[in-house]
């Protein structure tokens, strides 16, 4: 997944402001505490980190 994927992802799942702030402020516990910004500037997998906002949010399965 390209960051720019996970981005339109976000967006699809949880509308442009909502995914612009979870993006910034929520500490995924599956990435260390991490926000997803911090994770993904950190190395960790862009998809790994969409899976993470996907599980805590309860993204469904058509969306993720």
């Amino acid at each position: 997944m390209t960051l720019t994927e996970f981005q339109a992802r976000t967006v699809e799942a949880f509308g442009t402001l909502r995914a612009d702030h979870l993006v910034r402020s929520h500490h995924l516990a599956a990435c260390g505490g991490r926000t997803a910004r911090e994770a993904i500037d950190a190395g960790e997998s862009v998809k790994r980190v969409w899976l993470a906002l996907c599980d805590e949010f309860e993204v469904p399965e058509h969306l993720r």
